[in-house]
């Protein structure tokens, strides 16, 4: 190989690892149909954080709640995710949390409460 080849490959390399990110990086979902948003720390019932935990919901909105979206987003190695453009008008959301066997429910109504946390342990 060349000097100049050995170069791109550097060069490639060092691109590819700028772009990566931080592993620990908060994962986030945009849904794109409002301005509230939800926090999550999943973990197990030993206390420790859960990573690749499955985070679902189903968003019910618009008129007379006929629009519907699914969504689902798995944590990183600190246990957390964040959902942000969950809109502000829409039937309660009931999150299904889990990993492998072990589950978890929580609800967040964004009419009372548009930007929530949730800690969530599971069993």
């Amino acid at each position: 190989m060349s000097y100049a080849t050995d170069m791109l490959l550097i060069a490639a390399l060092a691109l590819t690892l700028a772009q990566s990110g931080n592993p620990q990086d908060v994962p986030v979902l945009k849904a794109n149909l409002g301005n509230c948003s939800a926090d999550f720390v999943v973990r197990g019932a030993n206390g420790q954080p859960v990573y690749n935990a499955t985070v679902h919901v189903r968003v019910r909105y618009g008129l007379m709640s006929l629009k519907r979206s699914d969504l689902e987003i798995g944590t990183n190695a600190d246990g957390k995710a964040r959902i942000e453009g969950l809109p502000a008008k829409a039937k309660p959301l009931a999150y299904d949390i889990r990993k492998d066997t072990a589950t978890a429910a929580v609800t967040q109504d964004v009419e009372a409460m548009c930007s929530a946390s949730f800690d969530v342990a599971l069993k």
